[in-house]
């Protein structure tokens, strides 16, 4: 029964646009949006998040996917969203509904107050019984401020609605033990724990920019907010129905039975680093115990540069991950703070604040349900006891 649930649908650009010509694939958008009028006059409250718009763009600017740059790119995303969302309009009529373009960016996921305001945006919607069609603004996003793939765009949405099921769609019919080519190679029908499995999840798509690889890191976000993910190949003719009532082969990553506080998720799983700090091993010690203050006095290096508000990685000597946290200061005031430990906030800083970089209410403590991400390297890592 899916009747008063909240289930976010991925569909990627392999699904949407032919390969070959660049156009759109009208009997799959037919079969998806009959699917998810299907699925609305149930009861459930429908998300679609949608890629496309860049690949069936190409032609009109006079290029391939293979050898398109940044700004062919986003020249060719705004030739295709018309194209893309006309014809997702076009077809909802006829399954006598209405859609909404929702378009965001990275940092429209990452700003917390930017974050609330897209979801009382999509919240609305869904009030006013209109489908939401969410994709990254790829018109404006460069390569170091975009989230890169709507796999993992599609569990900050279920995470941001607290949604019930997210269903990607995809042209294998889920997460394999192996490279699906190889001799073999089993279909993974379900799993708790995706840890053991991203080493074998690295390909990306011609036309995508993600590969299994987003996929389960997306699925693990979802299942941190009690969100289950299920995996299945697009090409059917109910290709969300037909998984949610099991009738085909699929992957179940189950949710966490315990999630964590939407607060706790949003700060915990990330889309992109906007910086790091090492802290003291007496620091890294103590958050054995559970979330605390960090000070000036704890850090020891700093990545940047990240400003005020950003929810930055903290690191212990060895390099493992022990906890992110929303700072207070910037990259550049958290370097004044750490080497001048003698002079007061107000004197370096101009304005009068208790000094606390991070607060334990800002910050989540990792565990074994989160995956660390790896200390950067040492480029743009700067000690705070070198003085330049």
């Amino acid at each position: 029964m899916v009747q008063g649930k909240t289930i976010v649908v991925k569909v990627g650009s392999s699904l949407l646009a032919n390969a070959e010509r660049l156009t759109p694939r009208w009997a799959f958008m037919h079969n998806l949006l009959e699917d998810l009028a299907r699925l609305r006059e149930s009861g459930a409250k429908v998300i679609l998040c949608s890629s496309g718009s860049v690949a069936l763009g190409m032609n009109m600017i006079g290029e391939r996917p293979e050898t398109a740059g940044l700004r062919d790119k986003q020249a060719a995303a705004a030739c295709g969203m018309p194209l893309l969302l006309n014809g997702y309009k076009q077809v909802a009529h006829e399954y006598n509904f209405e859609i909404a373009q929702v378009l965001v960016t990275l940092r429209d996921l990452e700003d917390r107050n930017r974050f609330l305001n897209t979801k009382n945006t999509v919240d609305r919607l869904l009030v006013a019984d209109i489908m939401p069609i969410i994709n990254e603004n790829d018109t404006i996003t460069t390569q170091e401020i975009r989230v890169g793939d709507n796999d993992r765009l599609s569990a900050k949405i279920a995470q941001m609605l607290q949604a019930d099921i997210l269903v990607i769609l995809t042209q294998v019919d889920g997460l394999f033990d192996r490279d699906p080519s190889e001799p073999g190679a089993q279909l993974v029908e379900e799993l708790s724990d995706v840890s053991p499995y991203l080493a074998v999840t690295e390909g990306v798509s011609s036309l995508g920019s993600g590969g299994m690889l987003t996929k389960i890191q997306a699925a693990h976000m979802a299942q941190n907010a009690g969100c289950e993910t299920l995996i299945a190949h697009g090409e059917y003719e109910q290709p969300v129905t037909s998984v949610l009532n099991g009738q085909r082969r699929h992957t179940r990553i189950l949710a966490n039975e315990r999630p964590e506080s939407a607060w706790a998720n949003w700060l915990s799983d990330r889309l992109q680093m906007a910086g790091s700090i090492v802290v003291k091993a007496e620091t890294a010690e103590a958050f054995k115990s559970g979330p605390r203050h960090i000070g000036r006095e704890d850090v020891l290096s700093i990545q940047g540069p990240y400003v005020k508000g950003d929810v930055i990685h903290i690191y212990g000597e060895s390099g493992s991950e022990l906890a992110r946290g929303l700072t207070n200061f910037s990259s550049d005031e958290t370097m004044a703070l750490a080497r001048n430990p003698s002079l007061s906030a107000m004197q370096l800083l101009g304005y009068k604040t208790g000094g606390t970089l991070i607060t334990d209410k800002n910050m989540i403590v990792l565990d074994d349900r989160h995956l660390p991400w790896d200390l950067p390297s040492g480029e743009g890592m700067t000690d705070v006891t070198r003085l330049d």
